[in-house]
Parts: structure tokens; sequence; C-alpha cells
């Protein structure tokens, strides 16, 4: 919503500065985010909502929730992973992120691991209604694996 409040402990310092310096691509990035937060809530909505959707809508539905679920637990379980590597100096950082690493790896990787298994969750069970769950289901698994790949394509190459 454009404040600042909370975000120098919170948040990376030099994602910080570039919000403070309203970056232009920082900028775009962060609506793009909000985009995506809304159509994951629209998302989330049509997997419990009991209407009977077409097939291909249900397949669709599948793919989005499974690549959706996995991405967010590979990201919010690298936060945690990595925090804990800090934690327990395995791994170290610049002293100045260690606050920030802690909020990562205590409260925002965690969410992000339990909003990705809300949405396999939420898969699961619009799966209960729907008449061609075997379709359904290898798509969803079909979307949950392209997330794991281009998420590990994504780390490999140094931008995960």
């Amino acid at each position: 919503m454009g404040g600042m409040a909370g975000a120098a402990s919170t948040i990376a310092p030099s994602l910080v500065e570039l919000a403070r310096d309203r970056n232009p691509g920082f900028v775009a990035v962060l609506w793009v985010t909000g985009v995506l937060k809304v159509i994951g809530g629209l998302l989330g909505l049509a997997l419990v909502h009991r209407r009977v959707w077409g097939r291909g809508m249900n397949r669709f539905l599948q793919l989005m929730a499974w690549g959706a679920g996995v991405l967010l637990i590979w990201h919010g379980a690298l936060f945690v992973v990595q925090g804990l590597l800090v934690q327990t100096h395995v791994m170290s950082i610049d002293p100045e992120l260690l606050t920030v690493s802690r909020w990562y790896t205590y409260l925002w990787g965690p969410w992000f691991v339990v909003g990705g298994l809300a949405f396999l969750l939420a898969a699961r069970s619009h799966l209960a209604n729907v008449t061609d769950r075997r379709d359904a289901r290898n798509t969803g698994l079909v979307g949950g694996a392209g997330a794991l790949v281009l998420s590990a394509a994504a780390l490999v190459a140094g931008i995960g």
C-alpha cells in the first residue's frame, strides 16, 4: 500500500532501499505480486466452492493449486532451512542481516509453507466433488512437478 511500517526490521535492507527510492522495476514487482495474491485468493475460493465445474476448469484448478502449493512450500522451506543453517553457524551472512534472517526463518518461511499446504488441502478437497478425479489429479501432479522443476532450476541458476 506504499507504507514502510516495520519494513526496516523485517525485510532485507537492499529491498527497503529499493522501496524507499520507489525503483520502478521494484514497484512493478510489488504490483505483480499483489495481483498474484488476489489470483491466489480467487483460486482458493474456487477450490472450496461446491459448484460443479466443467472438466477443463477442474483440471485447470488442480494444475494451478498444485503448482501454487509446491511453489509456496518450496519457497518457505528455503527460508527456513537457510535461516536454520545461519542460526546454527553452518552458514554465515552479513551481520546486518541476522535480525532479518530470523524473521524469514521463524515467521515468513513457515507461513509460506502453511499457505502451500492449504492449497494442497484445498486441491484435495476439490477432488472429492469432481467426477473426472483421475484426470484432474494427474493434471495437478503435472502442475506440482512443473513447479518443483521450475523452482529447482531457479535455485541452481542463482535466482531462487
